[in-house]
Order: C-alpha cells, then structure tokens, then sequence
C-alpha cells in the first residue's frame, strides 16, 4: 500500500457536527457569479467544481444579513427567505461530491466600495471614525440598530439551516463591521458595546450567541478575523489573542478563521489577496498564537498555494486546516491530485491577483490567468474531443501557444510546438527578472507540464519560416508568435541614449547612473524596470503616461510596489507623455495642461512604451492559404491573461 503523501492535510476532522474529509478549505472569496443577488449556475458549477476536485470545505462568499449591509451593487443578500432554494442547490451539489459547505454573513460596516445604485449610501460603524481607503465616514449606530443587526446574522443562520448547509461563517475580518466594534481606535462608545474588551467584544458575542440559539448545537458556528491587523490604527497579534479568548470563552463557536491585514487602509488591504512578492504561509504564525491562545479549532489563510505548505503549517502545529482558495482557483483538482501524490501536475498558483482580485475589484467575474476555466465552467469545464485526429502546427511558446497546443492536444489532435529560442515561456521568461515578480515564472512551468500531459511535441530553437510551414504540412497553424519592444518615433531618439525594458532585463543594455523610465502603459513592466534600476543604485524617475504607476493592474499589486519606489527614492512624475530626448535630457509634456516637463541631467532613457505584434508567420500563412488561428499579442499585444484564454478558446475550436 502506498503511504499518504500529506497525512496531516488529508486526516479528517470534525468541526461542530460537521465532519470533513481533509484540511483543505475554499475560504469565502467573491466571484461575482451570482444571478441578481441570488446563488444560480455559473456559481454552482464554478464551486461544485472545487468540491468534486477534492477540497474538504467550501465557505462562500460573503451574503448581507441586514439593508444597511450593502456595500457593492447586486451582492448577494440572505436578508429574506427568497435566498433559501439558491442555498439549498448549492449544497445539494457540493456536499453531493463529499464537501462541507458553510456560507459567510456579512456586514462591512463603514468599509463601503459601491452602491445598487451609484449613490453614495449611509455607513454604519460603531462610531463616527472615517476610514482612510474608501473615504467614507459612517454613522454610529443606534442601539437599536445594533441589536437589529444581531438578530439578523441569527436569522440568516436559520436560513441557511432550511437550506441544508452545513455551517456559518461571522466575517469579522479585515476591518469589516464586527470588528469595527473591537478596536478600540474606531470604537469610541460610551454605552454597552464600547471601552472595556468586555463591552468591545459584545457585538460579536451577542451575534454568536443569536446564531447559535436559532441554528441549534450541532451547525457549525465560525468566525473570521484579522489576527494581526498590520496598519497603523489597527488591533495587533497580541490584542487579537485577547479579544478572540474572550470570544471563544462563551462556548457559542466552533472555529476561528485567521487571516492578515483590514480594509480599511492601503497598505493593510494587501493582506486581503496578498500578492506573490509575500512569502508563503506568512500567516501561519499568527493562527498558531491564535490557537494557542484559545484552544480552538484554528484555520489560517494566506499564500498557501501548495499542498506540500499546507502539510507543514498543520504538522508544526500552526493551524488546523488550511484556506487554500487562490490555489483552488488556480487547479480546483488540487486535492484530488495531492492525495494521489501527483504533485508535479498540479497548476500552482503564483500570486499575481490579476483575474481573481482583479477581475471582482472592476466588477468581472473571477477567473485565472493559468486557467481561464475558472468563472467560466459553464462553458469549458468539459473540454470536447476531436471529431477527427488532426496535424496541428503552434508557432511561439509563449503562454498562449502552450495553452492552445496543450488544449488541442487533450482533445485528440496531433500537435507540434515549435520556439524560436532555447527555452519556452515567451515574455513570462523577462517578467520574472522582475524584482518581486520571480514566481511569475510559475506559468511557464505549469504549461509545460500540461503540455507533457497532453502529449504535445515540442522543437525548440526553430524560426518557423515559409519553407519550415510547407515542409510541415499541417492541417491548421496555430500562430502565437508574440510581440516585440515598441519604440515611437521620438525626436532625437537615435542620437540619444535609448533603451528598452526588454534590453535591461536581458542585460543587453549599459545603463547610466540617472535613468528617466518613460512608461505608456502604466503596468507592472515600467513599475518593475524603475525598482530594479534602483535597486543597483540608480537614479529613478518614473514618467507615466497616465494619473499614477501600475494604473492598469490589480490595486494590491500597484499600491505595494508604490510602496517599494518610495522607498527607494524613485521620482514618479504621472500625467506625462514621452515627447522627446537628447543626450542629457528627456523631455516630457503634461497630459492634460500640455506644458513642458523637463527631466535634466538624464544619462539613459529606459521605454516602456508597450509592444508590436510579431505577425510574420501570420502572413505567410495568408499567403500559402493556410487554416491559420491567432492567439495573444500578435492579435494585439495584452497580458498573459488573454493569451492563454485565446489558447484554450482556440484549442477548443480545432
């Protein structure tokens, strides 16, 4: 008999009277799956999905349990029985596949993103303490209010009761409304629910205390909370272990879930979806104080994207279970692959917030840049075969080309793949010489295993010319042929010393002491090059073509490496258009007042001025009338993300 190669993680454990298969959670993450605030397909089949993959539980997302509780437009509301049949599906199809489910109740409080409508609704907090990410100042709230609010998180527990699920899960994380009532900086009351830990901790208590009286003993009872705080007007790890002892001494729950950081600030608000430049299972520690400080069973989230993580935070005895939701998103195959030891061909997520964070804070559905299924089950989870075996030919093993020759292959066809250069991977090969960006490389490493899988051939250092396409003869041309560094016609840009990003990562480039890094796209490539060159002692000024560094990426992402250059004493001139460049200057013009910025004294001009599609094999295939299909930057040069669902949409269509 084969040994378990993760005993810790896939032991059971009981939670309430709740039991469990393994230790690997799915913790409560917005998908902006629902269908008009209520829980219909895509949300089923994305979370069945997960379920059927070998996770031992599954917390959904947050649901408001009062009106004042809206904090985005169409959330999902448990406020009223019409939310029971949604429920009552969803757990029918996740417990069906051997899965607890619980489902987070929720109230943010003063930390509001939106509206229903696009007005600026009333806040309620515990007092009239403004928050300093969204701007908002709330309204303390009545008594009234407040008991209002308790009873509500009771009754939305009963009615996940009816609806057959498992268990609860009090979002008192992040700086949301509960604990709100626990910091003494934002609590400022002088009644029952303020000053004293007794009367801070009151609101949560009471909560409990309702749900448990409405949901009867044996439903599970949770609650989910910062245990280090990590902002400046924020509860630390040693208050935290005060307040949750105290909580925990009533006997109303069964579990802690433990997470970093609150919403309140920007800098804190990382720690939500925390990005890959922080380590693996940085959390850890604080759910083994937590732990130890209360003796209850203990789930801690944060950068646990690996089994083999998750394994050695629960044999060291951090936690008792593990969130691993980034990596579910990532290969919701991830348990059933880990218990069966095939660790190699799990999908490990690397941390780049870009489709999963990303795509809920400008109001997408969630998906991932690897695995464009997710969000998307609907559609793709069940991969067609081929109607007839076919002779497929990739050009460019960047990410797109992996995933559409890994794809076609799956379903059938006969696929070679063939790279120009040594190795595959295309730009994700230059973003991992980005300072914090080195586990991007992860995505190179994931395709090409999926690749193997799938039995695709691959023919490195090849430049795929007219007479290699004949030579070949294939049934159809996948082109993934990528792009190159765009340089714009500048005044003076060839008597200047001019550069571009992907020569300073290659180490092709002699770079001066004073660099101006002019930056078009506002992305994480200007961001990373103006770090880096820092980093060797430069001197930095980062000019971007719109109101601010890394305005196109996902907000943790930018506000950190913001964070970084500020540090490192990086000049971030925004609303800046490249105009031109001589030997000693570099010569901007304001956005908007269209004045003169002059940047003096400059030895190197750095672009970052986008890219330009590379579409040689793509007229020839044109011209030879050749079936050819298009995937990624030789369409329009975008991110990995679009590559690699272009992949799968294209391998799909072969």
């Amino acid at each position: 008999m084969n040994k378990e190669p993760f005993p810790h993680l896939f032991s059971p454990i009981t939670i309430g009277g709740l039991e469990l298969r393994n230790r690997i959670v799915s913790t409560g993450h917005e998908t902006h799956l629902n269908e008009r605030g209520q829980i219909g397909d895509a949300m089923i089949a994305y979370h069945g999905a997960r379920a059927r993959g070998g996770a031992g539980l599954i917390v959904v997302e947050v649901a408001l349990i009062h009106p004042s509780a809206v904090f985005v437009a169409n959330p999902i509301r448990v406020d009223g029985d019409d939310c029971i049949p949604g429920y009552r599906r969803l757990a029918q199809t996740v417990q069906g596949h051997g899965c607890g489910l619980i489902a987070q109740l929720f109230h943010p409080g003063r930390e509001i993103i939106a509206s229903e409508d696009g007005t600026a609704p009333v806040s309620y907090s515990a007092s009239a303490v403004p928050n300093e990410r969204f701007h908002v100042m709330p309204r303390p709230m009545p008594v009234e209010l407040v008991e209002d609010v308790i009873s509500g998180y009771g009754d939305a527990a009963r009615r996940m009761v009816e609806a057959g699920l498992d268990g609860v899960e009090i979002v008192g994380s992040h700086g949301y409304l509960p604990a709100q009532f626990l910091n003494p900086q934002v609590n400022l009351r002088d009644d029952l629910y303020g000053g004293s830990l007794e009367n801070r901790t009151r609101l949560i208590r009471a909560i409990a205390a309702d749900i448990r009286a409405k949901a009867g003993a044996d439903f599970a009872v949770g609650l989910r909370l910062s245990g280090d705080e990590r902002s400046h007007d924020g509860v630390e790890q040693d208050g935290m272990v005060e307040v949750c002892a105290r909580i925990v001494a009533d006997g109303n729950l069964d579990y802690l879930s433990i997470v970093a950081g609150p919403s309140a600030t920007l800098s804190g608000s990382v720690h939500i979806v925390p990005p890959m430049f922080e380590e693996v299972g940085y959390t850890a520690p604080i759910g083994r104080k937590i732990k130890e400080g209360t003796g209850i069973t203990t789930m801690v989230t944060g950068r646990i994207n690996q089994p083999q993580e998750a394994e050695r935070i629960i044999a060291a005895g951090h936690a008792d279970l593990c969130g691993m939701t980034r990596a579910m998103i990532c290969d919701p195959e991830i348990g059933n692959k880990a218990k069966a030891g095939r660790i190699d061909d799990i999908r490990a997520c690397i941390g780049c917030n870009q489709a999963c964070i990303g795509h809920f804070h400008a109001g997408y559905a969630i998906s991932c840049i690897q695995n464009p299924v997710s969000g998307r089950e609907l559609a793709y989870q069940d991969l067609p075969p081929a109607e007839a075996r076919r002779r497929i030919m990739v050009v460019g093993g960047g990410p797109g080309g992996m995933k559409a020759a890994a794809v076609a292959a799956e379903r059938g066809h006969c696929v070679t793949l063939f790279e120009k250069s040594a190795q595959l991977g295309g730009q994700a090969r230059l973003a991992q010489l980005l300072p914090q960006r080195t586990e991007f490389g992860g995505i190179i490493t994931n395709l090409t295993r999926e690749m193997e899988l799938a039995g695709v051939r691959v023919v490195k250092n090849t430049v795929v010319d007219e007479a290699t396409l004949q030579d070949f003869a294939p049934d159809a041309v996948v082109v993934a042929t990528g792009a190159t560094p765009r340089w714009p016609a500048i005044e003076g840009r060839d008597e200047a010393h001019v550069v571009d990003a992907w020569q300073v990562l290659q180490g092709q480039a002699n770079v001066g002491n004073s660099v101006v890094v002019a930056d078009w796209r506002a992305d994480w490539i200007g961001m990373g090059i103006a770090e880096l060159l820092a980093g060797q002692g430069c001197s930095v000024k980062l000019a971007v073509n719109g109101y601010m560094p890394g305005q196109t990426i996902q907000m943790y992402v930018r506000d950190a490496s913001i964070g970084r250059l500020h540090k490192l004493g990086v000049e971030m001139i925004p609303y800046a258009r490249l105009y031109g460049v001589d030997s000693d200057t570099v010569y901007l013009q304001h956005l908007m007042s269209e004045e003169a910025i002059l940047c003096e004294g400059v030895d190197t001009l750095v672009l970052c001025q986008g890219h330009s599609p590379d579409n040689q094999v793509e007229e020839i295939a044109r011209r030879l009338a050749l079936e050819h299909h298009l995937v990624g930057d030789c369409i329009a040069p975008r991110t990995a993300e679009e590559a690699v669902l272009e992949g799968l949409k294209v391998g799909i269509r072969l």
